[in-house]
């Protein structure tokens, strides 16, 4: 049976809105890419048969090594891979199709928590910041070689800074006297730079999501991943995603609206009515956000924003 994952379950957001939104088949299969500290799956097994059945994806592998202690379940199957891999680890399985997707993009509360992860300012670390500590380059290693063109353009792309280029500058200058190293280390240089302050944020969140974001490509995960989804997904199936950042929710409502509309027929093809293609997905309802209890109990759900797209018989 599976166990609680200790406190951290209490932190999943928008727990409720998105197990419903699910509109759960108690003997589907469903996938929840994003397995975090296991909250919404655990949630989703409640409402399941005995042959019902949930594939559990995350490229953290402190979150698969967690799942595996506290999810022993015999309808979990669970994987170390990033979302973007989706296709291929359903394919290993046997699994043509399934009846949901959830996603619960950005980082998660014991990935911030953990000072050693170096996602946090508010704690010393390491500056590191991937989600799989075995893959690609750390926050360091690129931050003390980029130069400074690409490093505002990052910063002002993905953290949507208005001081990209004074904090770019402020690095690259701290970085010729020493290595950066820490967490601290860098969100000192960057509030150096940051001349203005907004109210109840730091003033380096904005460089740290930016680093982050780009260190795991999470955007580009986040696009590879959309078509998949379609093309597993059962018809009346439900994808259902959770952002933090005004970025991925742009992308993921532009990828619904335009998959929501018939396909474009070209300019003076005659076609009859009953022939024009239907629309790939239905858009169910609109943006959700979380509620002020939410909020107040768990700050981190104030920039969550929940979108679901059906999967149409197309």
């Amino acid at each position: 049976m599976a166990q609680s994952f200790h406190s951290d379950i209490h932190h999943s957001v928008l727990l409720q809105e998105a197990v419903q939104a699910l509109d759960l088949r108690p003997e589907g299969i469903y996938v929840d890419g994003t397995l975090g500290r296991g909250g919404h799956s655990q949630r989703i097994l409640q409402e399941m048969a005995p042959t019902g059945q949930i594939v559990a994806l995350d490229r953290d592998p402190a979150a698969i090594a967690a799942g595996r202690q506290a999810l022993q379940d015999p309808r979990m199957i669970l994987r170390q891979a990033r979302f973007s891999q989706l296709e291929e680890v359903l394919l290993s399985l046997g699994i043509t199709g399934v009846d949901g997707i959830l996603l619960d993009l950005g980082v998660s509360s014991p990935q911030l928590d953990q000072a050693e992860r170096g996602f946090s300012f508010r704690q010393e670390g390491p500056l590191d910041m991937r989600m799989d500590p075995g893959e690609g380059m750390t926050a360091a290693t690129w931050l003390n070689q980029v130069d400074e063109k690409e490093l505002a353009e990052v910063i002002h792309k993905l953290g949507e800074e208005r001081f990209a280029r004074q904090v770019a500058r402020a690095i690259i200058q701290a970085r010729a006297q020493r290595p950066l190293e820490t967490t601290r280390q860098l969100a000192q240089i960057v509030a150096t730079a940051v001349r203005t302050r907004e109210v109840g944020q730091d003033p380096a969140t904005r460089t740290f999501q930016a680093i982050r974001l780009h260190i795991n490509r999470e955007l580009d995960e986040l696009a590879a991943v959309l078509p998949q989804a379609l093309r597993v997904l059962k018809s009346g199936g439900r994808l259902v995603i959770i952002s933090f950042h005004s970025l991925e929710d742009r992308l993921v409502k532009h990828y619904f609206q335009a998959h929501a509309r018939p396909p474009e027929i070209p300019r003076g093809m005659a076609v009859r009515e009953s022939d024009r293609p239907a629309p790939l997905l239905r858009l169910v309802g609109r943006a959700q956000r979380a509620g002020r209890a939410e909020v107040v109990r768990n700050p981190r759900s104030r920039s969550a924003i929940l979108r679901v797209a059906e999967r149409t018989g197309a």
